[in-house]
């Protein structure tokens, strides 16, 4: 049972790694057409090589292999005051024989004012830090080592949305330093949902110290320093009838939690930062449900995550240290086994989340498909690049 659920999912696992991106779009270059309409052009890049225990073909050595990870073109247009057009592609399986571009995210975005807002098109469901922040803005590299939400399932299927993205609409805002993000998506679409319904997703999150400056509702896990002192506390939560499960036995899907980001700029001495989450999945899947191949199955249970850094201050070379050190636990209410994984590691940060070099080393069988993997250890060395 757990090894149906973890072979059908385990083959996308790295290129899921790719599973969402904080900011609409990174203006690399701007054409200016007028005093109120521009485009802008972007782009990102992730890739690493990765040794794994016991993972090669023989099933007894290591596996090495290097993989691009992640590869976007990003686009917006300025077409009123108000009114812009964001496009942004992400490469799926990049550099296999079958990798291919796909729409990331298709965008109609109405900016009015601080307090509203609206995204209409494929955008990012409102959802917890570490799916607002996608892997470009993540703090370290493996962020996904928990149970994700609907839209973060198996990106082959894509049976309810690609990549954190579903095609729906979304009102966001901040009034003073409250910011919310409410809304409505077609979530899983056939299967066990035969009567059509949405999915609805909200963000609220309370910035106790400095506001965190994101475009729309997006996040971050660090900002090295750069956004000042933050404590940052978020309420989430989505839920769909029948969004789970199979057609014979649909299974209403809810999942809620909190995460808090602190970040503490201590002078010359460094930046200090600390994250963590805890989310709970409400799914009730049966032994008849992971028994179909068609089953929209999903995990059941509580997760939760912890991540310290430090920021050394000195530059080495042209950039600067940051070593953290991140714990993963899994716990299911029922028919999987518990799980979790410990990652070390340290970021060489150039430019921000622009430039950066990871390396880490992680050990345990939590993955983002909550049912435990290999329990061994891995090692990556990343690199970041984005304009």
């Amino acid at each position: 049972m757990n090894k149906k659920i973890h072979t059908s999912l385990a083959r996308w696992y790295i290129a899921a790694i790719a599973v969402t991106m904080s900011g609409t779009t990174l203006a690399g270059g701007t054409i200016e057409i007028d005093d109120t309409r521009s485009v802008s052009v972007g782009a990102g890049l992730r890739t690493s090589f990765n040794s794994v225990e016991d993972a090669a073909p023989s099933g007894s050595d290591r596996s090495n292999d290097f993989v691009a990870e992640s590869m976007r073109l990003y686009f917006s247009a300025k077409v009123h005051e108000n009114i812009s057009l964001i496009f942004n592609t992400e490469c799926l399986a990049c550099g296999e024989s079958g990798s291919k571009f796909f729409v990331l995210d298709a965008i109609a975005s109405f900016e009015f004012n601080d307090a509203f807002n609206i995204h209409a098109g494929r955008h990012l469901t409102p959802a917890d830090r570490i799916e607002m922040n996608g892997p470009y803005y993540g703090l370290n590299w493996n962020q996904y080592t928990i149970p994700l939400l609907p839209s973060d399932q198996n990106p082959f299927s894509a049976k309810a949305g690609r990549y954190g993205r579903d095609d729906g609409a979304t009102v966001w805002g901040s009034l003073g330093k409250f910011q919310y993000a409410v809304g409505v998506f077609n979530g899983l679409e056939g299967g066990a949902n035969t009567k059509d319904k949405f999915l609805y997703s909200g963000r609220f999150a309370f910035n106790i110290l400095n506001k965190e400056a994101n475009p729309a509702y997006y996040t971050s896990s660090t900002y090295y320093g750069n956004g000042g002192d933050i404590l940052t506390f978020a309420l989430f939560a989505q839920s769909q009838a029948d969004g789970a499960g199979t057609v014979l036995e649909p299974a209403d899907f809810k999942a809620y939690g909190i995460d808090m980001l602190f970040e503490k700029v201590l002078g010359k001495a460094g930046v200090l930062t600390i994250e963590g989450e805890y989310k709970e999945h409400d799914v009730d899947i049966t032994q008849g449900m992971l028994n179909d191949p068609d089953c929209f199955c999903m995990f059941d249970g509580k997760t939760y995550f912890f991540t310290a850094a430090y920021l050394i201050p000195a530059e080495v070379g042209f950039g600067k240290f940051q070593p953290y050190v991140r714990y993963t636990k899994n716990e299911p209410n029922s028919f999987f086994l518990e799980s979790d994984l410990t990652e070390v590691g340290v970021n060489y940060v150039i430019s921000g989340h622009n430039a950066r070099i990871n390396l880490n080393y992680a050990d345990g069988d939590a993955n983002l498909t909550g049912v435990p993997g290999n329990d061994g250890n891995a090692v990556t060395f990343g690199i970041q690049l984005q304009i």
